[in-house]
């Protein structure tokens, strides 16, 4: 049981932090180009996949490792942004770049914090 609860975890902190990675590389990506016409942002395709896992859990079911198998973080672009004024987009951008930075560093505080009770746990065993 522990150990298929360990997978699951693993997997879905490495799942987050790939598409939180994805993600920072699509937002620079959109800052770098805001002023280049014609040019369509990209956004990754990561929250979405996950609507079956949430509706599982909010029905009281647990999560199984083979859940997670088909979803994995996808860079898409959007529609072209119509040309002229791009101020407000370059705010959104910068805005949600630190917004994301933050989430990334939060799941690096997480797999931290799982890693240090796994080496208590492994130190605990050798005494």
């Amino acid at each position: 049981m522990i150990d298929k609860t360990e997978a699951v975890t693993t997997s879905m902190l490495k799942l987050a932090l790939d598409a939180a990675s994805l993600n920072h590389q699509a937002i620079a990506n959109n800052i770098a180009n805001i002023n280049t016409p014609g040019y369509a942002p990209a956004r990754v395709n990561f929250e979405a996949q996950l609507d079956s896992i949430r509706q599982t859990l909010s029905e009281g079911g647990r999560v199984q490792a083979n859940m997670l198998s088909g979803i994995q973080p996808v860079m898409e672009r959007a529609q072209p942004l119509p040309a002229g004024d791009h101020t407000a987009n370059l705010d959104m951008e910068t805005a949600q770049l630190a917004e994301n930075t933050v989430h990334y560093e939060a799941l690096l505080k997480v797999t931290g914090m799982r890693m240090s009770l796994v080496n208590a746990a492994i130190n605990e065993g050798k005494r």
